[in-house]
């Protein structure tokens, strides 16, 4: 819900990454040949930045997108590889870097014969880092590790080797704190995608389906999303998560224990009294 937008263009932004054949093929169709822009296109990093605040979607879409991306360019098969924080090591020098190289090394080994004989893409790969500030913080913090420096250089090495082969590979980096990334990586970023917490139209459409055999009336619906989402001196509204994994459980829960339907009255009562996660960085208040 919500994030419609941005799924469509990062299945495209990804379908060009992963196969650039299919880029020359539209510039042929609709100017006889592979324009200097398409080469431009094709120059580019396979990677994507989604940044945004906790709970927006970000993982969740990078964990999903993948059906999306191998139908669109109609290949048998893309594989998701989730990096675990424990890249990171224990300290021990040499370990981070050793981990991050091993990593992309073992992408890159099940890939085996990534493209047939004309060149068409037939096994790709997603390659998803999760809290990415995490491993690929920025080497301009004084007060940073040698060895987290030394990890930060051997994942930019890595992907540029994703690029220099022209391997079907996309890195996909999220992260509640793009200020945090490295500039070398977010500046080789072919795109960095923006989520945001729901406004109170898409917060609607998330209860509506949620509470869909309820029998609560659909304006009842809106005025709980009115409720939810910042109005006058709230700041910020319920994520995604806060509504799908807080609000709507706790509100069935509730109604479960007094053993009674969900009404319309416990509805906005609970909007009236949720309170939101906090976005990352801001003070307890």
């Amino acid at each position: 819900m919500g994030i419609d937008d941005i799924k469509r263009r990062l299945v495209n932004e990804a379908s060009v990454l992963i196969n650039p054949q299919v880029l020359e093929g539209w510039s042929t169709r609709h100017h006889g040949g592979t324009l200097n822009a398409v080469r431009a296109v094709e120059e580019r990093t396979p990677l994507i930045v989604l940044a945004g605040d906790v709970g927006t979607g970000k993982t969740e879409l990078a964990e999903s997108v993948g059906d999306s991306i191998v139908r669109s360019l109609r290949i048998p098969l893309l594989t998701l590889y989730p990096l675990s924080l424990s890249t990171r090591g224990s300290g021990l020098v040499g370990e981070m870097t050793t981990l991050i190289t091993q990593a992309f090394e073992f992408v890159r080994s099940t890939l085996g014969q990534a493209r047939d004989g004309n060149g068409k893409v037939r096994n790709a790969a997603i390659l998803l880092i999760d809290e990415a500030d995490a491993i690929a913080q920025s080497r301009e913090l004084s007060q940073m590790h040698h060895e987290d420096r030394a990890g930060v250089n051997a994942l930019i090495r890595a992907i540029d080797s994703f690029r220099r082969d022209k391997l079907p590979v996309l890195t996909v980096l999220c992260t509640n704190r793009s200020d945090a990334l490295d500039p070398a990586i977010a500046r080789r970023a072919a795109h960095v995608f923006t989520f945001s917490r729901p406004s109170k139209e898409q917060a609607t459409s998330v209860l509506r389906a949620a509470l869909h055999g309820t029998g609560i009336r659909s304006e009842a619906v809106a005025e709980a999303a009115r409720l939810l989402v910042p109005a006058g001196d709230r700041d910020w509204g319920p994520t995604y998560s806060d509504l799908r994994q807080r609000f709507v459980p706790d509100l069935v829960l509730d109604a479960y224990g007094e053993d009674r339907a969900i009404t319309e009255v416990a509805l906005t009562r609970a909007a009236e009294s949720f309170v939101p996660t906090r976005p990352f960085g801001t003070a307890n208040a």
